[in-house]
């Protein structure tokens, strides 16, 4: 028994790999968001040049020493990689809002199903026509597995980094974002069974594998189970954890046994620990009973610690200079972008959205991110890819997460740009909202707005609280823009109001709104609305701008506030 313990060499190595990969990681990741990136970005790339890439070369000794392919210090890492990539699917699944797909109705079920079909059709076609060309190496797998991963592969959105995306640009809370939000949950749920599938299929034959009926069985019961008795479970459970467990370590502790508990099964059922992780995020997550601040603390201890130890960790795997394949990158980004973008394109044009906003619905959803790279590197590690192939996917979900804000901007770019403050009279600004809550709120907005411009208050009532119970409308930093589109209107309408106390918009952030701005717009101008939008975002970006707009008393010191930020 002696000789399976960790001798101290080899426990000084494992301390000081870990610290070095998490180090490395979070500082290249505070950079990577200094230049507006995603952090995931700067964790992998830390891992590059932790990895064989760069420092393997430059010290091979010492990289041996601190990495070893072999032995118990290996052998830890690679079950804390098992245990990290479990718990960021966790948090991936918390941020599963099963109601929004609902909520959005034809317009997320036609994007996603596009979103999946139009790819996966793509990327199987092109896996099993020209596997050799898309980095096939006939390594011991099926040529059909192969084509089934790449087509799962380039169907699947990043949730996390789209949600940023649009939060970043301003169109979070817009009717735009929340097609594509709901989409992605859609996405993200379908393409993580039918992957938990294909690794049913890509295992079967080993020793310890169940037969592939009874992974397909078990997976889809266990998903059933989890989305509905399990959730209703959780509804039960959870205010009573809440109220007699200490906090937040008493509700960390019942989430990541649940956690664990589920990992263990799915990896019992012949698929992956993550997928057992992720259901049961999706049905914590979508437990109304969660605390913000519980859901918080709960992605902050993943996303600090075990997230960037995984993402540097796939820096180590390969030597990302030597399996860099130019034709393969190009030609994988290619059928990538092509499929996701005109896919989700065409469905949402297919929901009834003008071919503007469908496109830029197409490049947000284009957005991979960790989803694809963690895919990625379990395929690389059941087999079904070489090294090529995985570095060509870690570049296509690198990339194509960099450049979806900036073509989502592009595509809804406008020749001359819109102001809200244009659309904005003295009579539609309250100094002091007496509402108590957000839609007591929104109606006194409207009055307000009718007393400017005639619209009809009990119509533009009903417009902004439909929308707002599709998907509340809190942005962070203590703004709220309620907004909705209203028949018969011939230019936008807006209003805006102060509530010093604040009131509950539901933001991401938890903080009460204090300045919420009502917006109405046109039922066939679609783009205005996310102008609009785009355009309160910029003007509200900065703090002491927002702590000055609440000193105000009158609509012409708002005015004068407005125009003297813009002018700065």
């Amino acid at each position: 028994m002696a000789g399976a313990n960790l001798s101290a060499t080899e426990v000084t190595a494992l301390f000081l790999s870990l610290g070095t990969l998490l180090a490395g990681a979070r500082l290249a990741g505070e950079l990577a968001r200094r230049f507006g990136q995603p952090a995931v970005l700067g964790e992998i790339i830390a891992g590059v040049l932790l990895g064989p890439t760069v420092f393997g070369n430059l010290q091979p000794a010492m990289f041996t020493y601190l990495f070893p392919t072999s032995g118990g210090t290996a052998i830890f890492r690679e079950g804390l990689g098992h245990l990290a990539v479990s718990l960021f699917l966790l948090v991936a699944g918390m941020e599963v809002d099963l109601s929004a797909v609902w909520r959005q109705g034809r317009a997320a079920i036609a994007v996603s199903f596009a979103g999946i079909l139009v790819p996966f059709t793509l990327g199987f076609g092109g896996a099993w026509l020209m596997p050799a060309a898309l980095g096939f190496e006939g390594q011991g797998v099926e040529p059909l597995y192969f084509a089934l991963f790449f087509a799962t592969a380039l169907s699947i959105s990043a949730l996390p980094v789209i949600a940023k995306t649009l939060m970043d640009i301003g169109l979070f809370r817009s009717d735009l974002g929340a097609v594509v939000i709901s989409s992605a949950i859609c996405q993200d749920l379908v393409g993580w069974i039918i992957f938990a599938l294909i690794l049913g299929l890509i295992g079967h034959d080993s020793a310890n594998a169940k037969p592939v009926a009874d992974t397909v069985i078990w997976v889809l019961a266990f998903t059933a189970g989890t989305l509905t008795v399990g959730r209703w479970l959780l509804h039960k459970v959870l205010p009573y954890v809440q109220a007699y467990l200490s906090w937040p370590g008493g509700v960390l502790g019942f989430v990541l046994s649940l956690t664990l508990f589920g990992a263990a099964f799915s990896e019992w059922a012949g698929v992956h620990a993550m997928f057992g992780a992720f259901m049961v995020g999706v049905a914590i997550g979508d437990s109304p009973h969660l605390r913000e601040r519980t859901r918080a603390t709960i992605e902050q201890f993943v996303s600090f610690f075990f997230a960037p130890l995984f993402f540097a960790s796939i820096g180590l795997r390969v030597d990302f200079i030597a399996f860099f394949d130019v034709v393969l990158v190009a030609l994988v980004l290619v059928i990538a972008c092509i499929g996701k973008i005109v896919g989700c394109g065409l469905g949402a044009r297919f929901a009834g959205r003008p071919w503007r906003e469908s496109w830029a619905i197409g490049c947000a959803m284009n957005s991979r991110g960790a989803m694809e790279i963690i895919l990625g590197t379990l395929a690389l590690q059941y087999g079904v890819i070489g090294e090529r192939l995985f570095v060509a996917l870690v570049i296509m979900a690198l990339v194509t997460s960099m450049v979806s804000g900036p073509l989502i901007q592009r595509i809804l770019k406008r020749t001359k740009a819109r102001r809200f403050a244009d659309h904005l009279g003295a009579k539609a600004f309250v100094a002091r909202l007496r509402a108590a809550d957000r839609f007591e709120a929104i109606r006194e907005l409207v009055v307000a707005a009718a007393a400017q411009s005639g619209i009809d208050v009990e119509a533009a009532t009903a417009a902004a609280c439909d929308r707002e119970r599709q998907m509340a409308t809190g942005l962070s930093n203590g703004i709220a823009v309620p907004h909705g589109r209203l028949p018969g209107l011939q230019s936008p309408v807006a209003a805006v109001g102060l509530a010093r106390a604040g009131i509950d918009f539901d933001s991401p952030d938890g903080a009460p709104a204090r300045i919420i701005i009502l917006l109405l717009t046109p039922v066939d101008d679609n783009g205005v609305q996310l102008d609009l939008l785009a355009d309160i975002a910029r003007a509200f970006a900065d703090p002491h701008m927002r702590d000055q707009v609440m000193q105000v008393t009158s609509y012409t010191e708002f005015r004068a506030l407005l125009k003297a930020e813009r002018a700065a």
